[in-house]
């Protein structure tokens, strides 16, 4: 699995079985901060004092630790529970030894070193294994945020499906909401016969915007 440095200097991989790199080489940190946990308003959302997170494509988790450091800028008392979704362990080794430019990456590391379950005052964290088709509807949360974050629409089509979208809408709290790097076409489609209401997310690394989903009511 082959090391790369992004623009911004944090580090992603490249994955051979999909022959795709899990991040933006403009920026592996700014992707996660700007696209995922910038574009769900989540300071507002800390300063309920409550967020639950649904992270799809856990990876190297710098979606949920950029989200971590947002939430607690906003409110350090904020509690935050996340799921992630992941079938990969090897990518997940590797986050022992990075240290990206995020205050709450440490926790990312106890996570992994605690086999995917941490719990401290004010985070709960878990890990499930597996194919994200068949976890996903094995959980009994719903969340305030969904992180989509699964290998292109070209490579991974099966997590861009309407009957994915369909199961992780049955998973959004009244409010919630999801965001994602990808505005293929197709993949919209998709997310809207689900029951998603969608708009353009920031551009980040490249002129095409990223996509914030909504639940429709």
């Amino acid at each position: 699995m082959k090391r790369i440095i992004t623009k911004d200097g944090s580090v992603t991989f490249h994955n051979d079985r999909f022959d795709e790199n899990y991040h933006s080489l403009s920026g592996a940190a700014e992707e996660a901060f700007k696209k995922y946990a910038g574009s769900s308003e989540i300071a507002l959302r800390a300063e309920k004092g409550k967020i639950s997170i649904l992270d799809v494509c856990f990876g190297l988790g710098y979606n949920t630790a950029a989200a971590l450091d947002m939430i607690w800028a906003a409110n350090p008392d904020c509690k935050v529970f996340v799921v992630g979704l992941e079938d990969d362990t090897v990518i997940m080794k590797k986050i022992r030894g990075l240290n990206p430019p995020m205050r709450s990456y440490r926790l990312i590391k106890k996570l992994v070193h605690s086999h995917y379950y941490y719990d401290d005052r004010r985070v709960k964290m878990k890990i499930l294994i597996g194919d994200a088709r068949k976890t996903l509807p094995k959980l009994a949360e719903k969340f305030d945020l969904v992180f989509h974050d699964p290998f292109s629409p070209n490579k991974c089509p099966e997590l861009w499906a309407e009957e994915f979208f369909s199961e992780l809408r049955k998973h959004i709290n009244p409010g919630g909401i999801m965001t994602t790097y990808s505005c293929a076409r197709k993949a919209r489609e998709n997310m809207k016969k689900a029951g998603f209401a969608v708009a353009d997310g920031p551009c980040v690394g490249r002129r095409a915007p990223s996509t914030v989903a909504i639940p429709l009511e």
